[in-house]
Parts: C-alpha cells; structure tokens; sequence
C-alpha cells in the first residue's frame, strides 16, 4: 500500500465534542441545498463575491469555522460543474459568502463572473474543511466566543498568513473573526499579487488594518509593480521568502500560521518553516491547485466499460446507510471514486483533485494506493481514511465507508 499524506493539527472543538453541526475535525457528511443568490460585488475585474441566502431551517447545516469551504454545482453548456470556493466573511445566521476569481479557461469561475445573477439558484455544498484555527469558535455563529483560555492568558498570541491570490479569501474570515474574538491576538498578512489592481478585499483588509491598526500588519508584495521597498516588489521566492521571515515576520513569536495559494508558493513556504524549526502542528495549509495541472482530476464521470468475462475489481461502499457494489476493470485504472459514481450518483465530491476532503472515506477491508493527498490529516490516513478521487483497488475486492 503507497500513499502520501499530509499533516496537520488536531482541530477538535466543542462543537465537535458535544456532536452539534461539524462532526470530528469540523468534517460532517457532505450534501447540497438548492440556495438562492442574493448579492454579487465585483471585487477587482476578474473576480466577484457572490452571497447565498440560507433558509432559516437549513442554518445550522450551513453553520461553519472561519477557513472552511462550500462546493458549489451548476450546469454549464449542458454538463455538470463543480468548484470548491473558501467562505470569506465572518460566521453570521442566513447567508454564505464566497469570492469567485476567474481562472483563464476556467469553465465556472468564468461562468460565475460573466453571467451568474441575483435571484439565480445554484447547488450549494454545506461547509467543509479544516483550514481552520486552533483558536476556535465555540459556538460557530458566535465569533465573541472564538478565544480559548490559553490564548485569552498569552498576550502575545501572534498568527501569520501567507496568502497569494484568492488564497485570500479563507484568510479574511479567519482574521476577521481573530480580531474581533479575542483582544490578545496579533495577526500579519503577507499577500502576494501581481499588482493593485489585481488585490482582492483591498478596501476591507484596508478598513480591518483602520479598525486595529496596533494588532494587524498587512504586508503587501507585488511582483509586477514596483514598491517603495523592494522587499515588497517582486515574486515571492526563497530569498524573499528568507528576507521576509528574517526581517519581517518574527519566526520565533508565532502561534499559527495559515498558508494558502497555489502549490509551488505553499510548498515553499512549508519547506522554509521547516528548516527553521517550526513544528508542523502550528502549520495549517490549503491548496487552490496540486500544481500538476497535466492530471485530470479524479477523472470523475469518465466512461468506463465492464466486461463482466473480464478481469475486474469488486470495490463496495457504504452510503448514507446503503450498501452498494461495482466492478471495474484492472485495466482501466479506474479511482474509487469514478466507479461509485456509476451506480450512485449522489457520493460525495468536490475538487475530485486531492484537495478538498469532500470524497474522503474509511478503508474497511481490501489494499489499495492513493496517488496524492493534500486533504486528510496524519491521524485520519494512519486511521484508515483515503481520499476516493485518489485512490485505486489493488486487491481483487475493496470495502469503503463514506459514513465512517
């Protein structure tokens, strides 16, 4: 059995422990709600923030942690499509918002910025993922009562993002929710764009540095437009990196520090991290690509054949309670994933990248190999837990739980 894991902290809350809206690690079983959008504001000319509505009896599945994600579903041009985008304001009652970047040949985000409309409908995911803080919400939609006591009784709480892009956005609900929680917490923002123009939130990360001017530092690098200091013009690569962490950041006073963008500048960063000693448990990460685009994603809605004279697979799964199986062909080289969706349309995906968790299930009997994993945490994989978009039978047979 080969597989790649990533690690990460331990998110446990008391949510969580009193079993209320996440389950363990704020993951709970994934499902879509037809959801109203209520308000679009373009934030920069390739990007829109678009609001849903939450019905009042759908709230508390739609209660979330600052950092965690929703799936959104469409179709477009007659074929299902399917995004995962990071929530971006702090947790309020009846609405969820997202912001929606347009990628170049990005069949949704292109869609989203030229053509969705209030009033629209869309499939909306209710919130998953753990790139959420250690300093946690009690009470998901209360944010007064995010700090922990060891946090309220170390004055130097100090929390670091590094964000490029829309890596943004899962940083702006953290912080805000950080700043107006807990009056101990120091927070900078190292975010990385092309130019001004390109800079997402730029009004609300300017009003957020206004309303805490003592408490946050926003550190803006640009590298295609020069600034008056040249730490902070040009792309992000290990000597600036180097110089930021050395000049800038204060290695040795941080807490928690949060990485999000595409893979190459999160690698880098964690790699850096690593050589000064930083233990891995006060580093949390989130991917908006693997960083090899060459690999289709999880190939979900792939045709495949079964020749039932042939050599196949048997792979079995539990979902919502209900026992399934399907073969797939040994040749085929065919995901978990990919096969389930044959005779359950409704298993649970996203990204169907590695990256999001949405597919995750637990391993109950069989061998298998997952190719990439930028998802599940060290517990959860030593546990038994694999991504299905990435993960391949090797034994004749394979059993999966999506409800364990």
């Amino acid at each position: 059995m080969s597989q790649t894991s990533t690690e990460r902290m331990d998110v446990a809350t008391e949510a969580a422990e009193e079993n209320t809206s996440p389950g363990r690690n704020g993951r709970r079983r994934a499902t879509f709600n037809r959801l109203p959008v209520t308000g679009l504001r373009k934030l920069t000319s390739e990007s829109v923030e678009v609001a849903f509505g939450v019905p009042e009896e759908l709230e508390d599945d739609y209660d979330y942690l600052p950092g965690q994600y929703v799936a959104l579903r469409a179709q477009i041009g007659g074929q299902e499509v399917r995004r995962s985008y990071s929530i971006c304001a702090e947790p309020r009652p009846g609405e969820i918002r997202v912001a929606i970047k347009k990628d170049v040949g990005g069949i949704f985000s292109t869609w989203a910025n030229e053509e969705l409309a209030v009033g629209d409908e869309l499939d909306v995911m209710n919130p998953q993922g753990a790139f959420t803080s250690k300093t946690r919400l009690t009470s998901m939609n209360h944010p007064e009562d995010l700090a922990r006591e060891e946090v309220r009784r170390d004055k130097s709480a100090h929390v670091v993002a590094i964000a490029a892009g829309s890596g943004i956005t899962p940083i702006m609900a953290i912080a805000r929710s950080l700043m107006r929680a807990s009056p101990t917490t120091s927070i900078d923002v190292v975010y990385a764009n092309r130019s001004a123009m390109d800079v997402m939130f730029a009004e609300e990360l300017g009003d957020l540095k206004d309303k805490f001017p003592s408490r946050l530092a926003l550190h803006h690098v640009l590298s295609r437009e020069q600034r008056i200091s040249p730490l902070m013009s040009g792309r992000i690569d290990p000597e600036k990196l180097d110089e930021l962490l050395d000049r800038v950041l204060q290695v040795e006073t941080v807490n928690e520090w949060f990485l999000c963008g595409p893979f190459e500048l999160v690698q880098l960063c964690r790699d850096a991290l690593k050589e000064r000693g930083v233990p891995e448990d006060k580093v949390r990460f989130e991917l908006f690509s693997t960083g090899k685009p060459e690999k289709p994603a999880g190939q979900q809605g792939r045709e495949v054949t079964v020749d039932p004279e042939g050599e196949n697979f048997q792979i079995s799964f539990t979902l919502d309670g209900n026992s399934g199986k399907v073969d797939t062909p040994k040749s085929a080289n065919e995901t978990v994933l990919n096969a389930a969706l044959r005779v359950r349309p409704d298993v649970p995906f996203a990204c169907a990248g590695g990256v999001c968790g949405t597919c995750r299930a637990k391993v109950v009997s069989g061998d298998f190999t997952m190719e990439e994993n930028f998802a599940l945490e060290k517990d959860e994989v030593e546990s038994g837990y694999v991504l299905t978009c990435q993960t391949r039978p090797t034994s004749d047979s394979l059993e999966v739980d999506f409800d364990a």
